[in-house]
């Protein structure tokens, strides 16, 4: 075999680590929900608590991000992509191990954190490996791909693995993957030395913003419980503010600030997180109102709506890994806001879903918007990952994947919290209207949170093709001058990709 060719196989396999590693990450934001139920047998979880098997991976995960982005730049991906590894594995096996509630609870923040380490990590060392250009372009598909193909195999695994074998096999799953990881991880990716130049981890700044992002994703989460205009949700939302802000005072006067406020002042950078945001907000839920649709209305059983997402994951998975070539046609931009409007397009399909004694069903009602979906979420993912991570500088590329991480996990949350608000109005609208029949008042709240969210999906696409325009002389960052030049403009970046 030529140098050049075991050089492929070996970026290759390196993809391929990289890639189902993100997909384990995804995916447990999503297989422990169809195991709910028993767990709340098996443990005598109280049904008010049990929301916290989920919700308390998600807070870690979502508020300990952006301290693994920027721990990527300062100890070097590799080393974080296996500490964090190590973390995931371990609290995935004591998780499984759980004798109380808050055992459970405990390890499933434990496993948030280690993949808030992993994920920024991840996809920092995916930038290094691949250069600027189609090569890199198509691994971010297939790293987009497992990513939605993850939340969707969530609720298939799930479903499976708690039906034959018990919901403590959803956590033991992770520990042969986990442990693969760990021992592959040193021959198959790249030991660069930590780039950034000083070693201060600026640690009243990691305080203040996973303080501040924890406390504003929980807020979020339980105000669908105690109410939006409650003292607790007004309280919690107010100091969650109080704390972000107070992080970007910290930040002005680190010396090794956590973030540079000076990344905001990229305009590709930012206009793609503020599009991550409404990209995420509308597209996360679908998967939530589709479960719950099959199940409440349509009377799938578990593994039944499991495989039911099957068409969507399927859609999402081919077209990642397409993408590359539409950006290479039209530019990473109009393929975001391509994808954007192909995502709304889906939702207002599935906004028109009907309940079974009016004629409902999943050929008519949930095939044709999933693959919509699917396509929509493929291209516009991948889209604005590229836009995220196009110009970040080597000593930065872990902040900029940490970035656009945690605002997808902020996006997605805000988005289904608000969505499922919206959802529990309209039903209770349509109780209040007389439609009681069964599943016609469920089908009412899913059908406005729907529609709401293709608004946002459009939205999220006239933003793309506001706030991504690429600067007209932009510096070169040292290690990648080619990709920066070729960035001048949308055609010539097409022109460059192919």
């Amino acid at each position: 075999m030529s140098t050049s060719s075991a050089a492929v196989q070996r970026t290759g396999v390196a993809l391929a680590l990289l890639a189902v590693t993100q997909f384990v990450l995804v995916l447990d934001a999503s297989i422990m929900n169809v195991a709910l139920p028993s767990i709340q047998r098996g443990l005598d979880f109280p049904q008010d608590d049990l929301s916290w098997v989920s919700n308390a991976y998600t807070l870690a995960f979502g508020g300990f991000l952006l301290l693994g982005g920027r721990s990527a730049d300062l100890f070097g991906p590799r080393r974080l992509f296996v500490f964090g590894m190590v973390l995931f594995t371990v609290a995935s096996l004591l998780g499984g191990l759980a004798q109380t509630p808050f055992w459970l609870v405990a390890a499933r923040a434990a496993q948030g954190l280690g993949a808030a380490l992993v994920s920024p990590a991840a996809l920092a060392l995916l930038m290094i490996i691949f250069p600027a250009g189609p090569g890199r372009n198509k691994a971010l598909g297939v790293f987009a791909a497992m990513s939605g193909v993850g939340g969707a195999a969530g609720a298939i695994l799930g479903g499976v693995l708690t039906e034959w074998i018990g919901w403590q096999a959803v956590l033991f799953v992770n520990v042969p993957v986990g442990l693969a990881a760990v021992l592959l991880a040193p021959s198959l990716l790249p030991g660069v030395r930590a780039v950034a130049q000083s070693r201060s981890t600026d640690l009243a700044g990691a305080i203040t913003v996973t303080l501040g992002l924890g406390l504003l994703v929980y807020t979020v989460i339980n105000a669908n419980t105690v109410g939006w205009a409650s003292a607790n949700t007004l309280l919690l939302g107010g100091l969650s503010i109080v704390l972000l802000a107070g992080f970007f005072v910290v930040e002005t006067k680190a010396a090794e600030p956590l973030i540079p406020l000076r990344i905001f002042r990229q305009p590709m950078l930012r206009g793609a997180n503020i599009t991550a945001i409404a990209l995420t907000a509308a597209s996360f839920p679908y998967f939530f109102f589709l479960t719950l649709y099959m199940q409440q209305v349509l009377g799938f059983s578990p593994m039944q709506s499991g495989l039911g997402q099957l068409p969507v994951a399927v859609a999402l998975a081919v077209t990642a890994n397409l993408t590359a070539k539409v950006v290479a046609r039209i530019g990473f931009r109009n393929t975001l806001a391509l994808g954007l409007l192909v995502i709304g397009a889906g939702q207002f399909w599935f906004a028109a879903l009907r309940a079974p004694g009016e004629g409902g069903g999943f050929l008519i009602d949930v095939l044709g918007p999933s693959v919509l979906t699917g396509v929509g979420s493929g291209l516009a993912f991948v889209g604005v990952i590229i836009a995220a991570t196009a110009l970040a500088p080597p000593e930065e590329a872990g902040l900029a994947s940490g970035l656009i991480n945690t605002t997808q996990q902020i996006g997605g949350a805000v988005g289904l919290a608000v969505l499922v608000a919206v959802a529990t109005s309209g039903t209770n609208a349509a109780v209040a209207d007389g439609r009681t029949g069964p599943g016609e008042a469920i089908v009412d709240g899913f059908s406005v949170a729907l529609l709401t969210a293709g608004g946002v999906a459009v939205v999220g696409a006239v933003l793309a093709l506001l706030l991504l325009k690429m600067p007209t002389a932009p510096a070169a960052p040292a290690h990648e001058p080619a990709a920066a030049t070729d960035a001048a403009d949308e055609n010539q970046e097409g022109r460059s990709a192919r």
